[in-house]
């Protein structure tokens, strides 16, 4: 499952994903992993919940994105929800069209059991459609 969280940046976004995250982990049995551009939300996040800064890793793509993606899911098969702050700039599309990795991220979902919330820099009307269906919260 893929949820989304769209708003233009400055919004808010952040602050109600930190939020799902937190209540997210309150309720798992599994692992929570939260996917960020740097570690500033360390403090704000429950210490149950893995914090990986990507941009400590060499990710130049969308096809890397998702098999840096692919390669936590295979490191750890409890994994519940997977948490995207910035997903534009963490899978290298900002300003590319979206639809392929939604599309890749909402089959690992299903495949493994795995719900993903995703915050998306961009007004909910400008998504594709493939996306606009998975719009949980507008800013």
């Amino acid at each position: 499952m893929v949820s989304i969280i769209a708003g233009e940046k400055g919004k808010g976004k952040t602050k109600i994903l930190l939020e799902k995250a937190n209540e997210a982990v309150s309720k798992a049995n599994g692992s929570v992993i939260y996917l960020d551009k740097s570690s500033k939300h360390m403090y704000e996040l429950n210490n149950k919940i893995r914090l990986i800064n990507v941009s400590e890793f060499p990710i130049m793509s969308a096809d890397g994105f998702i098999g840096f993606i692919s390669g936590l899911i295979s490191s750890d098969h409890d994994i519940e929800a997977i948490f995207l702050d910035s997903f534009l700039k963490l899978a290298v599309l900002e300003g590319a069209d979206i639809t392929s990795a939604i599309d890749r991220i909402e089959t690992l979902g299903e495949k493994y059991g795995i719900t993903f919330v995703i915050s998306v820099s961009a007004d909910a009307s400008n998504l594709p459609e493939n996306a606009k269906k998975n719009v949980t919260v507008a800013l």
